[in-house]
């Protein structure tokens, strides 16, 4: 069997744009979020903070699709996720990327319905996979990014820190819905404009 044809392999001439598929955080999540990234500024590491408003739970990062292709991603989406029921969730802690020692990105996790929420996830992958869109090879892990290093941080502060935060948790959020994003990186950080939204349960 042949690979299979890269999305918009016959929309060459088209406009691409950058697109991933996330849940979107309530409100009260998000004040949760903005509130410990402001506490977590006093240990004084050196950080580039995304915008609260920013934060999401990314399921699927697509990259530059073109315009065109939006469509039939959704309609995968669609279908995907068809009969599943919403998900609860909450936050829950904070650890680092790669590893300790050389920390590239600061997170919280994720905490609740975590086995329906993998489900969820590869529901989406398997669908997208159909598009030519390739399946992750690692094991999905949801988080949701604080900040970004900017540095190589002493580990056994970041291990002091960790431990601080074991017990921060938001109150429980309901997952109904996946949303399709487009994303335009600016010298101010990037703007997310959301192209579609896809209910669970339906």
């Amino acid at each position: 069997m042949g690979e299979k044809a890269p999305p918009g392999g016959k929309n060459s001439g088209q406009s691409k744009i950058r697109v991933f598929i996330a849940v979107k955080l309530p409100d009260h999540v998000i004040r949760r979020l903005s509130a410990a990234q402001q506490d977590l500024k006093k240990h004084d590491l050196r950080i580039k903070w995304g915008r609260p408003e920013n934060i999401h739970l990314t399921l699927k990062f697509l990259g530059d699709i073109h315009e065109s292709d939006v469509g039939p991603v959704c309609q995968v989406i669609e279908a995907s996720v068809k009969g599943l029921d919403p998900i609860a969730l909450c936050v829950r802690g904070i650890g680092v990327f790669p590893g300790i020692r050389r920390p590239r990105v600061l997170w919280t996790g994720i905490s609740g319905q975590t086995d329906v929420l993998e489900k969820l996830h590869r529901a989406i992958d398997a669908g997208l996979d159909s598009l030519g869109f390739a399946k992750e090879e690692r094991r999905f892990t949801g988080h949701l990014t604080l900040g970004r290093f900017k540095g190589h941080p002493d580990p056994e502060l970041l291990i002091d820190m960790m431990k601080i935060y074991t017990d921060m948790a938001s109150d429980e959020f309901l997952v109904d819905a996946v949303h399709v994003y487009k994303s335009d990186l600016k010298p101010s950080g990037p703007i997310y404009t959301n192209l579609s939204s896809i209910r669970l349960g339906q």
